[in-house]
């Protein structure tokens, strides 16, 4: 079955076609400001790019040229629409609907508009690219595939805020947890990795770039992650401030003369390493101005390193050990140092780096000295191979 995986943003899509025969994908791409004067696309076949510029006033007409290209004769990868067999949708907020993947249909559109509330910025594309799919292409199944979905299995007592319960019971006011796509598919890499069935492992997965999040994964299922109610909760990122005495809030909103849309706005967009650096939100800038002798940017390195760090030691309390600790994602990939950084001084876990092994990018590989007793892996994160492994499943079995 060929899949089409879209992840749809308020001005963006990301796409991928994948033929899950032999997961191999065919053509991915990019279209970008949509809605925005000056939207393109930007169409990958192998090393071969093809860039079209064209107004795109909605999610509508920028699924439709997705589609007529993946036709095109000169560029194209299918002769015709009829080889999509599904379509996979990345939906950010799923609520307390839904702990797993699910066949779009009324009731599952129903639901998800309940959920807007809950992701006032993500979901409203997300439901925008699914009925644009649905006029473009009837009849062709649709799945949703939650970020919130995987961390449905924490317990109550990991979920329910310090709050009155009424607030939950009003208005669902609790922790969610996002990156859960993620989360999952490094876990079961992780435990294919180890030799183990995954109903007997205990990982910390660490999805770490500029939206970051660790969670704490016992037998499969997500016992504890960082990010919370909002994605905004947890390790400080990008532009996000992450754990912050909620007093704080107030405090500046009162100094700095903000409203409370201005408040998260801040908060979201203009904090973090970012914040903190001076310098930018891109975690290699970062490191190329603290190894130029910035003492902020080394500052906002040290900050994050020690979040993760002291997340790690509160999870492996949780899960009362770990085999492994998993890095993924753009930083969790790519930088040698922050892991370094991280892992360093958790030799009471049994945790040992070996730095020549250590010394790789964007590569799968065990970088645990030979012997540890907690191993420590890097695993490229591959979400949309994720969502096309669930479209399938549900769309065979239906």
């Amino acid at each position: 079955m060929k899949v089409l995986v879209l992840n749809c943003g308020s001005s963006s899509l990301k796409y991928q076609l994948m033929d899950m025969a032999d997961k191999a994908v065919q053509a991915k791409g990019l279209v970008e400001r949509i809605g925005i004067p000056g939207s393109q696309l930007t169409h990958r076949r192998g090393e071969e790019k093809r860039v079209v510029e064209q107004e795109l006033p909605s999610h509508r007409e920028a699924i439709a040229l997705v589609l007529e290209t993946l036709v095109d004769r000169a560029f194209g990868v299918i002769s015709s629409l009829g080889e999509i067999g599904a379509v996979g949708h990345r939906v950010v907020h799923g609520g307390e609907k839904f702990a797993s993947s699910v066949l779009i249909n009324a009731s599952v559109m129903a639901a998800l508009a309940e959920c807007v509330e809950l992701a006032p910025l993500h979901n409203p594309p997300n439901i925008m690219g699914i009925e644009a799919c649905q006029k473009l292409m009837p009849g062709v199944p649709q799945v949703a595939v939650f970020d919130t979905a995987f961390h449905q299995t924490m317990p109550p007592y990991a979920y329910i805020y310090g709050l009155p319960y009424e607030l939950y019971e009003k208005y669902k006011i609790r922790k969610y947890g996002f990156h859960g796509t993620s989360h999952k598919y490094v876990s079961i890499r992780a435990a294919e990795i180890l030799g183990k069935p995954m109903s007997e492992t205990r990982l910390i997965t660490c999805h770490l770039g500029n939206g970051a999040s660790i969670a704490a994964v016992k037998g499969g299922k997500s016992l504890e992650t960082s990010m919370g109610f909002t994605p905004l909760e947890g390790l400080m990122m990008g532009t996000r401030s992450g754990d912050l005495d909620p007093a704080i809030v107030s405090f500046i909103m009162e100094k700095e003369k903000l409203n409370a849309e201005e408040a998260n706005e801040f908060l979201n967009k203009k904090c973090g390493v970012l914040g903190v650096s001076g310098v930018s939100s891109d975690f290699r800038d970062i490191e190329e101005a603290a190894a130029a002798g910035n003492f902020r940017a080394q500052l906002a390195l040290d900050i994050f390193a020690h979040d993760v760090k002291k997340y790690v030691g509160a999870y492996a309390a949780v899960l009362d050990g770990a085999d492994a600790i998993v890095f993924t994602a753009g930083l969790g990939e790519n930088s040698p140092e922050m892991r370094q950084a991280v892992a360093g001084g958790l030799s009471y876990l049994g945790v040992a780096i070996d730095p020549e092994k250590n010394n790789v990018r964007g590569k799968e590989v065990d970088i645990s000295m030979d012997g540890s007793s907690c191993r420590v892996l890097v695993i490229p994160t591959n979400e949309e191979l994720m969502i096309a492994r669930d479209t399938v499943e549900i769309v065979s079995a239906s």
